[in-house]
């Protein structure tokens, strides 16, 4: 008896999970890789790093999505290689897996331009262990603040900066200074929480620059409301355990956040082909690596050309339908049909929040703002959420802090301070 084919998945986020559903009762078995065990929704990451959700109403383990597709094979492994002559993929252990087809929908990390000595004062935010280092930070703040005597120091404590003003940044932003001047006052009782100065820095013209003018201009008014200083115009060209460098101005501040930019996985690198500047493999039309039509790349580590010449935009919507349209693609091969045409990417729209009432939402030709864009964005996001169990306590701990104003996760784990973490 033949084997089925054997389509290898790296990588368990939006586009490979995608692609899995789509090929359930396709004649395939599937070997989903992944070096963590869970999925993560990543459009709410921020809110477990701002004390909004706990860890487990975001993430799902991988094996127990799976637990009923039986030809579904799930790996905890970290990819070293491909190995494209013997069709391979080559693990850190040492194990090779062999692929007929092969999906690399490996994502992204943090781009710190060069200057990967920040990473330690200045963490990204693309994990659970980044969410949950960002939120000690933010509360160690405030709690060292308390205690601390000397004033130069307790205002560097109460001073959260925030580099990068595309949607994380912004979230990011407007929930910290929203927890400190309207959740934190009535719980402290040397430090004035109100008095915490939140900075939200943008290298470019305007915060939001993917949005349309007017919802840029919106969410500026709306973080200047919450207390949020907006710098623009002005990179940031350093950044230490004492604060940040803002052009040539130094501004004192124990508690950094990175949000400016991302550098692809090293997909090109192990399938020997071109890359932009941000790692982002060069792939044809159809998703496939140039010269290997074995091989797929999509999501986040994938350049994708739109009509328009523009790049398909490293989003959620964009990852799920490629991993949707590599699927058609592997079914029609299966059955000797023609591929479908060339991948068409379908804006769905942008959405980001400011604070706990406030969001933009562009959707080309309809724009809104505001408490409706609000509701909506946040009916959006539960509806993706996987499980009713975690569109339940998600859609609570929204109510719940909406009628409050208490945050409910706001707990400080694991050993760590702001400047002895070596």
């Amino acid at each position: 008896m033949q084997e089925k084919h054997h389509v290898v998945v790296v990588g368990g986020g939006f586009g490979g999970l995608q692609l899995v559903h789509d090929l359930k009762g396709a004649p395939v078995r599937i070997t989903l890789i992944d070096r963590r065990n869970h999925h993560l929704f990543q459009p709410l990451l921020y809110q477990v790093a701002t004390t909004i959700l706990a860890t487990s109403e975001i993430a799902w383990p991988i094996r127990h999505l799976y637990r009923d597709r039986p030809e579904v094979t799930t790996l905890l492994g970290e990819v070293q290689g491909i190995d494209r002559a013997a069709r391979a993929v080559t693990l850190a252990s040492g194990r090779a897996v062999p692929y007929d087809t092969l999906v690399l929908a490996t994502g992204a990390t943090h781009a710190y331009f060069g200057h990967d000595e920040w990473a330690h004062v200045a963490p990204g935010l693309k994990t659970l262990e980044d969410a949950t280092t960002i939120r000690r930070r933010v509360l160690l703040a405030f709690e060292q603040a308390e205690s601390e005597e000397d004033p130069a120091r307790r205002d560097a404590l109460l001073t959260l900066t925030i580099i990068g003003a595309g949607p994380t940044g912004v979230e990011l932003a407007g929930i910290i200074a929203e927890m400190a001047h309207r959740t934190l006052p009535d719980e402290f009782r040397r430090i004035d929480t109100r008095q915490a100065r939140v900075i939200l820095v943008e290298a470019g013209a305007r915060i939001l620059p993917t949005f349309a003018e007017e919802l840029s201009a919106y969410a500026m008014a709306e973080l200047a409301k919450l207390g949020v200083e907006v710098r623009t115009g002005t990179p940031v060209t350093d950044c230490t355990a004492d604060g940040v460098r803002i052009g040539d101005s130094f501004v004192p501040s124990c508690t950094l956040v990175w949000a400016a930019g991302v550098q692809a996985s090293p997909a090109a690198k192990w399938l020997g082909i071109e890359a932009d500047r941000a790692g982002r493999a060069m792939v044809d039309q159809d998703l496939t690596a140039p010269g290997n039509p074995s091989a797929f790349v999509i999501g986040d580590t994938a350049l994708v050309k739109q009509e328009n010449g523009a790049p398909v935009p490293g989003i959620a919507p964009a990852a799920k339908q490629q991993g949707a349209y590599v699927a058609r693609v592997i079914r029609a091969r299966l059955k000797g049909q023609p591929a479908p045409g060339p991948f068409r990417y379908r804006h769905q729209g942008s959405l980001a929040t400011i604070g706990k009432r406030a969001a933009i939402i562009d959707f080309g030709r309809i724009k809104l703002k505001g408490g409706l864009a609000w509701w909506i964005w946040g009916i959006a996001h539960i509806y993706f959420l996987i499980g009713t169990r975690s569109r339940f306590a998600v859609a609570w701990s929204w109510l719940w802090i909406y009628l409050s104003g208490q945050h409910s996760a706001r707990l400080i784990t694991q050993k760590e301070t702001q400047r002895s973490e070596e």
